[in-house]
């Protein structure tokens, strides 16, 4: 009789929400991060192309809403790239140039971290949203495949899109790796540690004043990272 019991009352427990489900880890990734308004982390940034790694860096960013961050680069050289909500700010302190671009036209790979600056909405960046056929082999994070928007068309015709991964933390929805993948075999992996919320970060920490004698160059020639046209 007990065993009866126990077995009806084991399979009248309603299931818990599906962990395995992508909308599952995207909310908890958008809860993470909606309300703090400063966000600060350390970074690990890899570009490869076709399977080929080509650039290592690392070094501090932040993030502040509305639409603001700042790259502090320390390796293998002192860079800096800044949004301020106006323009995007991109300095080689050995080149003693500066690449100034407007906020809006700045389509580089940074696009899926906007968020972090913006309204915490995957859907701003995705069309859509799937776990990966691939997870990670650390059971402790979960492996979330982003179509990027203005790409979503691509996939109806069955053509190549841009696709980007965010690997979540299944506990904490704390964002561990963004991975950016392009048709033409650019990728850019991106590895996240020591997320601090609400840090103490001024306003003036995403300012950028040019230093003088600094040649100043419109465009996103010297913006880092793959130019928007191998994307």
């Amino acid at each position: 009789m007990r065993l009866a019991l126990i077995f009806l009352l084991f399979v009248s427990v309603p299931p818990s929400p599906a962990s395995d489900n992508a909308s599952f880890f995207v909310k908890k990734l958008e809860d993470a991060y909606k309300h703090p308004r400063t966000l600060q982390a350390a970074f690990l940034q890899e570009y490869s192309e076709g399977g080929k790694t080509t650039r290592t860096e690392a070094g501090i960013a932040y993030f502040r809403r509305p639409g603001k961050m700042r790259w502090e680069y320390a390796s293998p050289e002192k860079n800096l790239f800044v949004v301020d909500g106006k323009f995007a700010w991109f300095y080689v302190p050995a080149d003693r140039t500066v690449s100034r671009v407007a906020a809006k036209q700045s389509e580089d790979w940074r696009t899926p971290l906007a968020l972090l600056a913006g309204e915490m909405k995957v859907s701003r960046v995705c069309a859509k949203v799937e776990l990966a056929d691939s997870q990670p082999s650390n059971p402790a994070l979960a492996r979330v495949a982003c179509v990027i928007r203005g790409t979503e068309k691509d996939v109806k015709s069955a053509a190549p899109h841009d696709t980007a991964y965010f690997e979540i933390v299944r506990s904490t929805g704390e964002l561990d790796k963004v991975v950016v993948a392009s048709p033409s075999g650019v990728r850019m992996e991106m590895r996240f540690s020591n997320w601090k919320f609400d840090p103490p970060a001024g306003e003036q920490l995403f300012q950028f004043q040019p230093p003088k004698g600094v040649a100043i160059v419109d465009g996103d020639q010297l913006l880092p990272g793959p130019s928007s046209a191998a994307w």
